[in-house]
């Protein structure tokens, strides 16, 4: 191999020419390309008819880029994430004309998301080309964890990204780019550089005038630039792309030159921002009237034959209206299919609690000992995250120790410190079809830590359902929670009531170790995301030390009552839970009979739980950790307030932590959260009513 850092100074081979190429494949592709442009310049009337096609990106001046990405894209070998204004990649990728128009006019027959996406985001997950969200790049790191497994399995395959040249300002695709070079993945970054980021001119938005060439400083990365208006020398770019990274399992730019020849959109306008004399140029450089000229000039058809094979085109185009026109679109009832994945059943275990009597183990036992069981379980299991695989250390507070050597620096191994990348990696590398993978992360050190990769978090908590169940991310997302260790601001605070105001993903937060385990191994059985919340205060803590049966499993959504009571309902989760035990027994020798509810999933709530112990109790109050203002708790009094309130002797009780950030002074700390003297005179007056 050639020295690397001159990786970009590597020719390209001129595989293809207007001389050199066939007639037949010349015709292919004029086909594919006027086909494309026609339904392109069709669109937009869909949308002033009403019928469809509310949001329209018109590709027109990016042909010859296109057309090459789906042409050297493998159906059901390769992975191709698109972006919105893909229209002609995805048409030479495989998809019909057809299915096009069914994702223009939202039907629910419509491959792509059953009608559920935004227009013009066109997928075809059963050949591959991924379901994008609408959050422009980020697939970027969806490209680059598919890439992964792809290496990691030795599958020939590659990952294609395709995006506008603006998006590459993100923050996560420069991440995407540095992982990829870093692992050395056999992935390809396609830039389609128009000039615009809607009305942003590309002057704004990088300091090279090829964004591209921002990255020429990353090892074992190539660049290739490519005019993406000629249909050769894309194909060119994008064949060397495919071949090199392939071959040399490592990343590729490819950097396409096109012009952007109407508005960005339907909703823009560009002679706002654009002159005539522009407007004028952009006409001029038409790469489908270019490859017309061509096409004659060298022979290869005459003007007869070019127009003979755009009515056939046409043809194709109207016969797929004539019949996408009558499909239905999606029913209403249909939005709450798929919302999220359905869960690992336990058999054994139905409602969560055994009766097994064997030696104690603390949580961090539970959560150990329950990751290696499963990866012994699974193989097709992984974990990774921020200081997770040094020698003999696992994450920042031991939980994963000794996972690396047992399973292997492929399957447990370390992310760089770009929490984005975590999750958008992990989620890229269970779109890999063809194993039963479950991909483990420790989404942050601390949970605290997670707000970069909400971005991520967001965007996978709709996956399953704007890919009409087509796709679900099986994740289970660790993250070390709460206070109580005297870490303050990013170290102690709480986050669970941020989290689960996002259908798609289940929420959970264990205080016993038991459970603890068998929410984790419930976690990774299951498909789609749980976010996985570890109260890191109670790690060795002999308080919520427990017996554990070895295949323990406890199902979502069941609340455990730890103490059986009539007087009082205490309803509770995480930190505060071993609290509420300790001020009960205190209190019982009063002569107070307290019942403790133990929440353990917060996403989904086991509302007939809560409601069954109210309607004994006639009294409830909600202990936390998190802030009371817009904590978790709120939730909870709404729910019961509404299902049980004939039920109430009086109002609810909330306790949790100041609105305030968690101070590192342990007398601050102290003031801020909860604590067994103000949860005993919270539940003493509660008692009054």
């Amino acid at each position: 191999m050639k020295d690397i850092n001159k990786l970009h100074d590597l020719e390209v081979p001129q595989e293809f020419s207007v001389r050199k190429t066939p007639k037949k494949q010349l015709e292919h592709w004029y086909r594919l390309m006027t086909i494309g442009r026609i339904i392109d310049e069709k669109a937009p009337n869909y949308l002033k008819q009403a019928l469809g096609w509310s949001y329209h990106a018109p590709y027109a001046g990016h042909d010859g880029i296109q057309l090459a990405i789906g042409q050297v894209f493998k159906k059901e070998q390769d992975y191709y994430f698109p972006y919105y204004r893909d229209m002609l990649a995805c048409l030479s990728a495989g998809m019909s004309a057809e299915e096009l128009l069914l994702n223009g006019l939202s039907k629910a027959a419509d491959p792509s998301s059953g009608g559920r996406h935004m227009s013009n985001h066109f997928a075809k997950p059963e050949i591959n080309i991924e379901n994008v969200s609408s959050n422009t790049g980020n697939h970027t790191l969806h490209a680059v964890g598919v890439a992964r497994s792809l290496k990691y399995y030795k599958d020939d395959g590659v990952a294609m990204s395709s995006q506008g040249e603006s998006s590459v300002s993100e923050g996560y695709v420069y991440e995407a780019i540095n992982g990829a070079s870093k692992e050395k993945l056999p992935v390809i970054f396609v830039f389609q550089d128009n000039g615009y980021g809607i009305s942003v001119p590309k002057r704004d938005q990088t300091a090279r005038r090829k964004v591209a060439d921002n990255f020429r400083g990353f090892k074992n990365l190539r660049i290739i630039h490519c005019n993406g208006k000629d249909v050769f020398d894309s194909m060119n770019a994008m064949s060397e792309a495919h071949r090199w990274a392939k071959e040399n399992q490592m990343p590729c730019i490819v950097h396409a030159n096109c012009v952007r020849i109407h508005s960005h959109s339907n909703s823009d306008r560009h002679d706002l921002y654009r002159d005539e004399d522009e407007l004028v140029y952009t006409k001029a450089y038409d790469p489908l009237a270019k490859f017309e000229r061509m096409l004659i000039r060298y022979g290869h058809f005459t003007e007869e034959e070019l127009t003979q094979i755009k009515q056939e085109s046409k043809d194709v185009v109207n016969k797929a209206h004539r019949k996408v026109i009558t499909e239905k679109g999606p029913s209403s009832e249909s939005i709450f299919d798929f919302v999220t994945p359905e869960p690992y059943v336990s058999t054994k275990y139905p409602d969560g609690t055994h009766q097994y009597d064997g030696p104690k183990k603390k949580l961090i036992e539970a959560l150990n000992e329950t990751l290696k069981a499963e990866f012994r379980h699974n193989p097709e299991t992984f974990l990774y995250g921020q200081d997770m695989a040094n020698k003999k250390k696992g994450g920042v507070f031991n939980v994963a120790k000794g996972m690396q050597p047992e399973f292997g620096k492929g399957r447990v191994f370390n992310g760089p410190i770009a929490e984005d990348y975590i999750v958008g990696t992990a989620n890229g590398m269970s779109r890999y079809k063809k194993q039963n993978i479950r991909v483990v992360i420790e989404g942050a050190e601390f949970a605290d830590y997670f707000w970069p990769a909400m971005e991520q978090f967001v965007d996978s908590s709709h996956d399953y359902w704007r890919s009409n169940g087509k796709f679900s991310p099986n994740m289970t997302i660790r993250l070390a929670s709460g206070g109580y260790i005297g870490g303050g601001i990013y170290h102690s605070q709480n986050i669970e009531g941020s989290l689960t105001t996002f259908p798609g993903v289940r929420v959970v937060y264990p205080s016993y170790a038991d459970d603890a385990a068998g929410l984790l191994r419930t976690s990774i059985r299951s498909k789609g995301m749980t976010m996985f919340l570890e109260p890191k205060a109670l790690y060795n803590s002999d308080k919520t030390a427990t017996s554990i049966p070895d295949d323990f499993e406890v199902p979502f959504g069941k609340l455990r009552v730890r103490k059986e009571g009539k007087d009082l309902s205490v309803i509770t989760y995480g930190n505060t839970v071993p609290m509420c035990m300790e001020v009960a027994n205190e209190l019982e020798k009063e002569g107070y009979n307290i019942e403790i509810i133990d929440l353990r999933s917060l996403v989904p709530l086991d509302i007939e739980g809560i409601k069954a112990s109210v309607k004994k109790t006639n009294k409830a109050i909600v202990i936390h950790e998190d802030k009371v203002f817009s904590g978790f708790g709120a939730e909870i009094v709404s729910e019961v307030m509404e299902t049980c309130f004939e039920d109430l002797d009086g109002p609810i009780k909330r306790v949790g932590a100041k609105f305030t950030p968690v101070g590192f002074n342990p007398a601050l700390e102290k003031a801020t959260l909860p604590n067994n003297q103000l949860i005993k005179d919270a539940i003493i007056d509660t008692l009054k009513y």
